[in-house]
């Protein structure tokens, strides 16, 4: 004999439910994203490329991810990177960190540490003097999440 008609309707009620969180979640957290994004660059279209990222790509442990950052540039004072942001896609809070550099750093670098919830992207934008923005994206997994709900 199969399950019951109310243990049927349940459980695809439950289901159906389910896949309904499923999608709005994600667009929470992307939306989240781009409004922390907006809050850093304002309406700037960022470029890809002229960002070299140092990650694992597996961090053993969220809680302490190394990450290294590096921007081409010339670092003078008509064109140098003013601010390096950096963002995690599905961290409870996608901004991360953000840096202010100067004309007078011989090499616009960044080494820190960050916390990671799960496997998810990093991005990194580098704000240039002249108003542009580039862009790098990395993914990472993560064995054992390092942030807090």
């Amino acid at each position: 004999m199969g399950p019951t008609p109310s243990l049927t309707r349940r459980g695809a009620l439950g289901a159906a439910l389910g896949l309904a969180v499923l999608p709005w979640s994600a667009l929470a957290q992307e939306e989240a994203l781009a409004a922390a994004i907006r809050e850093q660059v304002g309406d700037a279209v960022p470029e890809e490329g002229g960002i070299a990222l140092r990650v694992p790509a597996v961090a053993e442990n969220g809680g302490q991810v190394p990450l290294g950052i590096v921007v081409e540039s010339p670092q003078t004072q008509a064109q140098h990177v003013a601010a390096i942001h950096v963002f995690a896609t599905r961290n409870p809070t996608p901004g991360v960190a953000s840096f202010r550099l100067t004309p007078l750093l011989p090499r616009a670098e960044v080494q820190t540490r960050i916390r990671l919830a799960e496997d998810q992207r990093v991005v990194v934008l580098a704000q240039m003097s002249d108003g542009s923005v580039r862009r790098a994206v990395a993914e990472i997994r993560v064995a054992t999440g390092g942030c807090l709900s």
